[in-house]
């Protein structure tokens, strides 16, 4: 995970650099321009900390190594729930937030709460019922 955390931690001041060089040009009047930029970079900072993290508790991938061969990187690459319906209702409860940023802000209360019902449905999805462990 070297080169992913080497790509945002080289992104992290150039966006910062680049906030204040629009912050600069615009004489700091316009402020979700360089507001924008600084968060960018900020958030490409924890980016490359949170990668590089786990790229020292995790050790080398398959890809990391100029040795690998290909047959190292196969096998399972994650869990997915197979079976769920919690991702399409979380979506879905979105997509009524948007809606109520755009139509009437009494729809956004509506959307937060379907998400929060459909956020813990799909993390607590393994504890009880047919799949529990």
């Amino acid at each position: 995970m070297k080169v992913e955390t080497k790509l945002f931690a080289y992104m992290t001041p150039f966006f910062i650099v680049v906030g204040v060089v629009y912050g600069y040009l615009v004489e700091w009047t316009e402020p979700v321009g360089y507001l924008a930029l600084f968060l960018t970079g900020g958030m490409s900072g924890m980016i490359a900390y949170y990668i590089g993290f786990t790229g020292k508790r995790i050790g080398p991938r398959p890809e990391d190594r100029l040795d690998a061969e290909i047959h190292e990187g196969s096998g399972e690459q994650g869990f997915f729930s197979p079976w769920s319906w919690w991702p399409l209702l979380l979506g879905a409860s979105a997509a009524i937030g948007f809606l109520g940023m755009a139509v009437g802000w009494w729809i956004l209360y509506i959307g937060a709460g379907l998400a929060v019902v459909a956020l813990v449905g799909w993390v607590f999805e393994y504890s009880r019922g047919n799949h529990a462990h």
